[in-house]
């Protein structure tokens, strides 16, 4: 069986030090690294007390470990479901297999616990890196607790941090600033941002590029539907835009998935999305061109943004202590029929960019 690793001021952490450390034999240690059954609640806890108070990580790969690189990365995102990360995944898996890498996906489901439990067994696997989609209520520590481990680590998507670790992402603010613009210059002067529950960068940016667009032409920002990221809530947001005293003529969506649904609860309730209602979304994922009608968004490139940051975490990997890098993708603002700029005649030529 493979040893542990840890640092505690003194080297390599041993399953011997552990048991000394628990009060134990070294092959209960190894029952508890087994999750064997055979050991008492009390015991197993003792023993899990002193591997995170010594640093100890169990390596299941300790001998390919002695060999050098693993070739292996794990890819953490956030909702496996969305469409936006089957791009994003594509485009690290690309370069990940030129490199002659394997990377192991797995899905965080926004809990930062759940990240925390991936990481650890992505640890005692030795992969050689990590890209991260940080989990909302991820503490900006964890940059550091990876640097500290070793574990050469890439966030996208989102960042825990303004300056500090490895980054690729899109130009969120910018894309946003660039809808919110061109629905103004259509004429309308109350839009709503929908969707998000959770508090993250990628949520901030939006937020902060809606209101400096507005703020510019004198326009209040205070229309903010947060919802869950799904195409029911936002059916379910149309009856609430819809119910304001000073209704909103325009929404922008979160993403083109919430988009899509408020599309579809509009036209429930007989409200056209493109002649009586603008609405336009994020992300364009290949749904957004097909829906009808076609979903004025935002082009973020996910497959590029997986691209890079994989690129980013090979050099990483080559370089540990080099400075870190960031890498920001640029947005397109897409304008199809759903904001009312484009007229039905124009369906199936080529959309407009801007």
């Amino acid at each position: 069986m493979g040893e542990g690793a840890g640092d505690c001021g003194r080297g390599r952490v041993t399953l011997q030090d552990v048991a000394a450390h628990a009060g134990v034999s070294r092959s209960t240690v190894s029952l508890v690294l087994r999750e064997s059954p055979l050991v008492a609640a009390e015991t197993r806890e003792r023993v899990t007390r002193s591997m995170a108070a010594l640093g100890y990580v169990y390596n299941r790969g300790a001998a390919t470990m002695r060999g050098g690189r693993t070739r292996t990365i794990g890819l953490l995102v956030c909702e496996i479901t969305n469409p936006f990360f089957a791009e994003l995944t594509a485009g690290v898996d690309q370069v990940m297999d030129a490199a002659g890498c394997a990377t192991f996906l797995a899905n965080t489901g926004e809990s930062a616990d759940k990240q925390d439990r991936v990481l650890q067994r992505m640890r005692e696997h030795g992969v050689d890196g990590v890209i991260l989609c940080p989990a909302a209520g991820t503490p900006a520590s964890l940059v550091g607790r990876m640097r500290d481990w070793g574990l050469p680590c890439v966030q996208a998507l989102r960042h825990l941090s303004a300056r500090d670790g490895d980054y690729a992402g899109s130009d969120y603010r910018l894309g946003m600033e660039l809808v919110t613009e061109h629905l103004v210059r259509l004429g309308h002067e109350r839009i709503a941002l929908v969707g998000g529950t959770l508090n993250h960068s990628a949520w901030a940016d939006r937020r902060a590029g809606f209101a400096a667009a507005l703020k510019r032409h004198g326009l209040r920002a205070d229309i903010v539907l947060r919802i869950p990221l799904t195409r029911r809530a936002g059916m379910e947001a149309a009856a609430a835009l819809l119910a304001r005293s000073e209704r909103p003529t325009a929404a922008i969506a979160f993403n083109d998935i919430v988009a899509i649904g408020l599309m579809l609860g509009l036209s429930d309730r007989g409200v056209q999305p493109g002649r009586d209602f603008a609405v336009a979304g994020f992300d364009d994922v290949p749904e957004a061109a097909m829906a009808r009608p076609a979903l004025t968004t935002v082009a973020t490139q996910p497959f590029q943004i997986g691209g890079e940051a994989a690129s980013l975490l090979l050099r990483r990997i080559a370089d540990p202590h080099g400075a870190p890098e960031r890498v920001i993708v640029p947005t397109r603002l897409i304008i199809r029929e759903s904001c009312g700029a484009v007229p039905r005649r124009e369906r199936g030529r080529a959309p407009r960019s801007a």
